[in-house]
């Protein structure tokens, strides 16, 4: 495999960022297989051990975020929970993610305004819009080459 190549799967996206990040370690750990200094089983455990703190590094950021988003809670109850989650990060975010109610009523109006958005964006039929190109074409707003491809689109 030459560098053209790789270069050129790179390019395309083939290989996922997990790959790339795996490699130097598989490449560090090919060199040295069977010394006593890193073995193969060491990188493997190393990566799982890796991927492990990258979630609980994840998951209490994402509580971290989540606290400050909320407006349910006042502000000495976010200083508590940042707290909490500062000084015992672990425990703190399984605390957290217990007590947290599953549907807090900013979830509710969120979720009750990307459902009014749906509702709406899904009422706009294709008839429609051909009506709205047809008078933009008569009001000279746009010209007919432009009509033709734009409802070309439309009804593909």
């Amino acid at each position: 495999m030459s560098l053209a190549s790789i270069r050129a799967a790179l390019s395309r996206r083939v290989l996922s960022l997990a790959i790339i990040a795996v490699v130097p370690f598989l490449f560090a750990a090919c060199n040295q297989v069977g010394t006593a200094q890193l073995s193969f089983w060491d990188v493997i455990v190393s990566m799982i051990w890796f991927f492990f703190l990258f979630m609980a590094i994840m998951i209490w950021f994402q509580c971290f975020v989540d606290v400050f988003r909320r407006n349910d809670l006042s502000g000495a109850w976010k200083v508590i929970w940042i707290l909490v989650m500062f000084f015992i990060p672990l425990f703190g975010c399984l605390i957290y993610m217990i007590v947290r109610p599953k549907m807090t009523a900013q979830d509710l109006e969120l979720a009750t305004q990307a459902s009014a958005a749906a509702k709406a964006a899904s009422q706009v039929s294709v008839a429609d819009q051909l009506e709205k190109l047809t008078q933009l074409r008569d009001a000279g707003t746009i010209s007919v080459p432009e009509y033709e491809s734009l409802k070309a689109k439309l009804l593909a």
